[in-house]
């Protein structure tokens, strides 16, 4: 009886132990197949299985019913290019739907462990006057798409300079600035940090038929590299929007996504570019400047468009020179040189109100 009995306990043990080797095998060789298909290794020969393996989507409110199939086979046209990236107006056949993809290209990009995060809160932040994140693509190279709702109204610097007589209503120039701060204060004061745009400009902010505007790309610098983000600050200063101290820091703040809505401002009053480009030898270039010299020189008639005048009879709501005098000068306070002395987007917004009662 004693041998028996040490002779079943020998046979149980050694069945635990035959057990739990196998549980151990099955996962490590699990766990090694994962591996493989992750890093490129063909455990099964099969190329397909890894490209499936490494492809992300990430869908957000409005785009919960995109799939990868639907945004790669998207039949589109290139409407905007730059040196990180593409845009195009996509067709989503499956959904009846068009939306605006912008691709950004591996080498501009950080990796995705790194820029999920920002993905993540972009992707959720929502304003009417915010153009909104639909959806993230990632591919087995590293390319990346971002899936937006398209917009058919063109943007705010097309609607500025196209000759177009809507824009010297100062109902509609109204609408849209208040709108365009609207944006930005959900971005700057919305939330526990603030969301600095980095890149506004009047070619970022989009129309719909009813004037109504979205300030679009926010964000968009988080996902770039350290040095595509340095082209990307070089690139904005050459149009005209950045603030001074970008010249130095490098690194994009409230105050300085202040300054570029402040040129947005006086783009919008006064009707001119960014930057002259039938400016005289011993004018300034940059808006604000020049805007500068005209007070300096009581050039009035400079301040802003002398068609929004004109068209006040039109309005419900008749501007007056005393509320042209006001935007303007809140315009030019936000394009203060010195970042201390530039209003926060709070004061902006109340300020707008006032003028607009």
């Amino acid at each position: 009886m004693g041998l028996n009995h040490t002779l079943k306990i020998f046979i149980g043990s050694l069945s635990v132990i035959l057990v739990i080797g196998l549980v151990y095998f099955l996962y490590f060789v699990r766990k090694r197949r994962s591996k493989d298909a992750y890093s490129g290794k063909q455990s099964s020969g099969r190329k397909e299985e890894y490209e499936v393996e490494t492809e992300n989507l990430f869908s957000f409110p409005g785009g919960e019913n995109l799939t990868i199939h639907d945004i790669l086979d998207a039949p589109g046209e290139v409407v905007g290019k730059s040196r990180y990236g593409t845009l195009y107006k996509a067709t989503i056949e499956s959904l009846n739907s068009v939306v605006l993809l912008r691709f950004l290209r591996p080498t501009c990009t950080g990796k995705l462990k790194e820029i999920l995060p920002a993905i993540q809160m972009l992707g959720f932040i929502r304003h009417p006057n915010l153009l909104s994140l639909q959806a993230f693509y990632e591919g087995p190279r590293g390319e990346k798409l971002l899936v937006y709702p398209f917009l058919g109204h063109g943007n705010l610097a097309q609607f500025i300079r196209d000759g177009n007589g809507e824009s010297h209503k100062w109902a509609i120039i109204y609408k849209i600035s208040l709108g365009i701060v609207k944006g930005l204060d959900h971005l700057h004061s919305g939330f526990l940090f603030p969301v600095i745009h980095g890149n506004l400009k009047s070619k970022n902010i989009l129309l719909d038929e009813n004037h109504q505007p979205y300030v679009s790309d926010f964000g968009l610098h988080l996902l770039l590299n350290s040095s595509t983000s340095q082209e990307f600050v070089g690139i904005s200063a050459g149009q005209g929007y950045n603030a001074p101290e970008l010249m130095k820091m490098k690194e994009a703040s409230k105050e300085s996504d202040i300054y570029s809505l402040g040129v947005i401002l006086l783009e919008i009053l006064t009707g001119k570019e960014p930057i002259g480009t039938n400016a005289s030898p011993s004018s300034d270039v940059y808006l604000p400047n020049s805007m500068r010299n005209a007070i300096l020189e009581h050039r009035i008639s400079d301040m802003f468009h002398p068609h929004i005048l004109i068209n006040r009879s039109n309005d419900q709501n008749p501007i007056t020179e005393e509320r042209l005098l006001m935007f303007f000068q809140l315009a030019m306070a936000c394009c203060s040189p010195s970042p201390a002395l530039r209003p926060d987007i709070k004061q902006v917004f109340r300020k707008l109100e006032e003028i607009g009662h």
